[in-house]
């Protein structure tokens, strides 16, 4: 009997050795309530460990007992805390910024930890805001843009110009969000300065590659920007006065800890400036933007935020030439925690761009918008310490607006014309998980099932021999198709349709505590286009759905990764190759005629891409010295052959070099914390300069001289180089309640006339040929005073 009580007693306490529960919740800052994304909790001295996702939530499981728990995030003290595991059980953690690392620049991968090594997710890049508000930047104003233009990887097409380039991709191959929500034209002033205002911004994450399947439509990159919740303690101010534009950003508690509010505004006055210049007073270009948010947390299992975009540009050339363009945006979106592994994000959000413009010398407007309607559903399912299960679904609603022309006068000789408007739908269904198989060995896979479907309530243009560009023969050059008819699709009719599958994979292997080895894979499919044949985007630019002679876009992404840490994470070593190609890439024939246009189908060929290259990142991430020095080699090619056109194609088939390659590509960025009052920073850069087409040759016709080109991209401008610095002074007394700081920088100190570009043309008066070199900027100077109350 004795010998049965104690077989039954021994059974009981094994089964209870393998019970495990769960501990759930979300990582906050202390002073205001901001959830924390990438924060990592841990049990100490075991493997047992996760991160917080974009909302702040995580959730571990282990067997029960007693244990330790910490949280750790860069910048922040970390927290320690007794536990004792013996039933689910939610646990929310506040931590408090380290006032030893107030001063300090982090850029960091996704995790601040070890466990960062051990996942498998690669080509990803989360930036501080607190790194983009001390390096200089052109003007005194803040740019996350430009400063996610010094890792390796990523570059643009020189100064003023918008948005920026991945891995040898174009500007609409990168998927930009805010707040979820889809921005088209990430640009102020034509590239001057970026819509994003760092007061109203929380954190920044750019996929390079390898890009999670709850991601798709763009086939280089995404960047995720969220914004700030608004602090839940106290009300707080922070803005700016700066050489061209000030900023204001206000938040706080509409009921302590439960709900905030946050409103950003930032307007530029440089126009001011032309009034005091006769030749330009009658002149003016300015932006002003607004971020709005609030947030409400109805009970510990679901929380409301509501969220907004509004943002303008305006520019007037005496009484000639008026434009403005811009973004809005909308987002609701509700949280909700069904238990201690379920986590699910609903959102329901809108987005527009549009431009306008109005010529009074031609006596016409001309208005084009593109906006879209998303709703999307995700769920994430922390089944154990080893696997977690994301899955969800999307749809998006397109309508593209590309233009409406309207005189402006009784008398213009210009004709009331609105160009076809196009509508789409697109959805997709992802499931992705992170799997860890061993200590050492962890994968990432999923799959993306995209579908795009063009829309009727227009008339296709159908061509003859269905071709709607051919090549003439006899000159030489591709030519508009000949138009046979046309056929009308009724609203609810779908003129085409795509599906795609899109698999995701990724593996990391720990070589070591210090060191791993990683690889990763990813397709994608992009259905929606740019239609520019500029190297930088314009407001012109118009976008347009794939159809009937429009294909999506197929991206394969291949990368090999080895990542290590040096000296107790002081330094890191980060060494990625990769492989890009893309189907369907478009290119424009030559002498093509854009603007305005209903048949864009006339203008284009179609062909492919291929980007590859080797990137190379070394850090310093701790201490008063923090920066990183970043270098890439890579090629980014095209090749258009003739196709249905016919002909040989452009460059005559052959591989030529796209807009967007430089072979070399090297910056450091670094900042030095002397003492409590003074920081120092500087940018340094170095670019091969971008490829453009030259002419090679001149022959008369008709008493006219007509220049011949060589073949296109065979031509580089100058190499792109700079030099920026800054210093911060923080004056007064540290700690106090207003805290200010004065921002000198130089922008360029050395003053580098970079060639924005180079044309040429011949001198009425010698007859001579003469190149003419266009920079922007020389040295640039600026006084910024930023403040926090």
């Amino acid at each position: 009997m004795k010998k049965l009580t104690f077989l039954i007693f021994l059974f009981a306490s094994l089964l209870n050795a393998q019970e495990k529960f769960s501990i759930s919740g979300t990582v906050k800052d202390a002073s205001s309530g901001e959830t924390l994304f990438g924060a990592s909790v841990f049990i100490l001295d075991s493997s047992i460990g996760t991160t917080t996702n974009e909302y702040g939530f995580y959730s571990i499981t282990a067997p029960n007992g007693n244990y330790t728990l910490v949280v750790s995030y860069m910048g922040f003290d970390d927290i320690t805390q007794e536990i004792v595991l013996d039933k689910d059980q939610n646990l929310n953690i506040d931590i408090s910024e380290s006032s030893n690392q107030l001063g300090e620049v982090v850029i960091r991968t996704e995790d601040s930890e070890d466990i960062s090594l051990r996942k498998p997710q690669m080509s990803v890049s989360k930036l501080n805001v607190g790194t983009i508000k001390q390096m200089p930047a052109v003007l005194g104003e803040v740019d996350i843009i430009k400063s996610i233009q010094l890792l390796p990887g990523v570059t643009n097409n020189g100064e003023g110009s918008s948005g920026f380039n991945v891995r040898g991709g174009s500007v609409d191959q990168n998927l930009v969000l805010l707040d979820e929500t889809i921005i088209y034209n990430t640009s102020h002033l034509l590239g001057f300065f970026s819509i994003f205002n760092s007061d109203a911004i929380k954190d920044i994450k750019l996929y390079k590659g390898n890009i999670p399947a709850r991601f798709g439509g763009r086939a280089s990159s995404v960047l995720d920007v969220r914004q700030k919740d608004g602090n839940k303690k106290n009300f707080a101010l922070t803005g700016g006065i700066g050489t061209v534009s000030t900023r204001l950003a206000v938040e706080g508690p509409i009921v302590k800890d439960r709900s905030s509010f946050l409103v950003a505004g930032r307007g530029s006055y440089a126009h001011l400036f032309l009034k005091l210049s006769e030749e330009l007073k009658d002149n003016s270009a300015y932006f002003y933007d607004m971020n709005l948010k609030a947030n409400f947390e109805i009970n510990e299992n679901n929380q409301l935020f509501l969220s907004g975009y509004f943002g303008r540009d305006v520019f007037k050339f005496s009484d000639s030439f008026n434009s403005s363009y811009g973004n809005s945006s909308g987002n609701l979106r509700w949280n909700h925690v069904f238990n201690d592994k379920i986590f699910s994000n609903l959102s329901v959000n809108y987005s527009k761009y549009d431009y306008q413009l109005e010529i009074n010398a031609f006596e016409f407007d001309w208005i084009s918008q593109i906006d879209n309607y998303n709703l999307k559903y995700a769920l994430s399912y922390y089944i154990n310490n080893d696997i977690k299960l994301d899955f969800g679904i999307n749809g998006i609603h397109y309508l593209f607006n590309p233009g409406i022309i309207s005189p402006t006068t009784e008398d213009s000789g210009i004709n009331y014309l609105k160009l076809d408007q196009k509508t789409a739908i697109e959805g997709g269904l992802y499931a992705g998980v992170e799997h860890r198989i061993t200590p050492k060995l962890s994968l990432q896979y999923g799959l993306r099932y995209s579908n795009f479907a063009r829309l009727g309530g227009q008339s296709i243009v159908e061509y003859e021999n269905d071709q709607p560009v051919v090549y003439n023969e006899v000159l030489g050059i591709y030519e508009r198709g000949t138009p046979i008819g046309s056929t009308a699709y009724e609203k609810s009719e779908v003129i085409s349709s795509f599906g795609n599958l899109e698999p995701r994979f990724a593996v990391a292997y720990e070589l070591n505590e210090r060191s791993s080895m990683k690889a990763g894979y990813s397709r994608v499919a992009q259905y929606i286009h740019l239609i520019s044949n500029t190297t930088s985007v314009t407001p012109l630019d118009v976008w347009a759905p794939s159809g009937p002679y429009i294909e999506p876009q197929l991206s394969n992404q291949y990368a090999l990764g080895y990542f290590r840490k040096f000296r107790d994470n002081n330094f890191s070593l980060e060494i990625e190759a990769y492989y890009k190609d893309i189907e369907n890439r478009i290119d424009y024939i030559d002498g093509s005629d854009l603007i305005g246009n209903n048949t864009i189908e006339t203008e284009i060929l179609t062909g492919e891409s291929k980007a590859y290259g080797l990137e190379f990142l070394v850090r310093k991430n701790k201490g008063n010295f923090t920066g990183w020095l970043a270098y890439t080699w890579a090629k980014s090619e095209q090749r258009t052959p003739g196709g249905n056109a016919g002909g040989p194609g452009i460059n005559d088939g052959e591989w030529y070099y796209t807009p967007y390659d430089r072979t070399h590509d090297l910056s450091f960025t670094g900042t030095y914390r002397l003492n409590d009052k003074w920081r120092f920073s500087a940018n340094v850069i170095y670019q091969t300069g971008r490829p453009v087409t030259y002419p090679d040759g001149q022959y008369e016709y008709e008493g006219l001289s007509i220049a011949s080109y060589s073949d296109r991209n065979s031509d580089r401008l100058p190499a792109y180089h700079r030099i920026d610095v800054s210093a911060i002074l923080v004056p007064g007394k540290p700690n106090r309640k207003w805290r200010g700081e004065w921002v000198f920088g130089i922008y360029n100190i050395y003053n580098r006339r970079n060639a924005a570009s180079i044309s040429f043309s011949q001198n009425r008066e010698t007859g001579l040929n003469e190149a003419t070199r266009t920079a922007i900027f020389g040295i640039v100077p600026s006084v910024t005073y930023n403040f926090k109350f």
